[in-house]
């Protein structure tokens, strides 16, 4: 699991987890905590009216996983209002505006995530508000192959 995640994040990400399956009518999540960050992700967009928990705790985890995979300073990752990482090697940020930001909303986010939206066609449909050179993610995401039964 990403460094970024404490165990109290974990215990949230399972419980939220595990609460919004419950309300799709599914069991309980079994497996690593990498794999319940991705099921997480999958069980919220599959809903149609996923939980706040079970959206702010994809979100957050999705985030640490990308800051993991691509470490670094150069590049702001903002999915308001849950979360936002700062990723990819480059120039580090310290202070005021970041020299690359990524901006989108939750859903938007998620679909990235999984392999569900394309980063090509999320910034061309402006679903993604990108600047700076380091602000294509495209080779960073999805995180996770895309699953047809979401």
């Amino acid at each position: 699991m990403p460094s970024a995640l404490s165990p109290a994040s974990v215990r949230r990400l399972r419980a939220a987890l595990d609460e919004q399956l419950s309300a799709l009518g599914e069991p309980p999540f079994s497996g690593t905590d990498e794999e319940a960050v991705a099921a997480c992700v999958r069980a919220v967009l599959r809903a149609e009216g996923p939980s706040r928990p079970a959206v702010k705790a994809a979100v957050r985890c999705s985030l640490a996983i990308l800051a993991d995979r691509a470490p670094g300073r150069s590049l702001e990752v903002r999915v308001p209002p849950y979360g936002a990482v700062q990723a990819v090697e480059g120039p580090r940020h310290t202070r005021g505006t970041p020299p690359g930001v990524v901006e989108t909303d939750p859903v938007t986010w998620l679909r990235l995530a999984c392999g569900l939206l394309g980063w090509e066609e999320a910034v061309a449909g402006h679903d993604v508000r990108a600047s700076g050179v380091r602000a294509d993610l495209s080779e960073q995401l999805p995180l996770w192959p895309s699953d047809p039964d979401v």
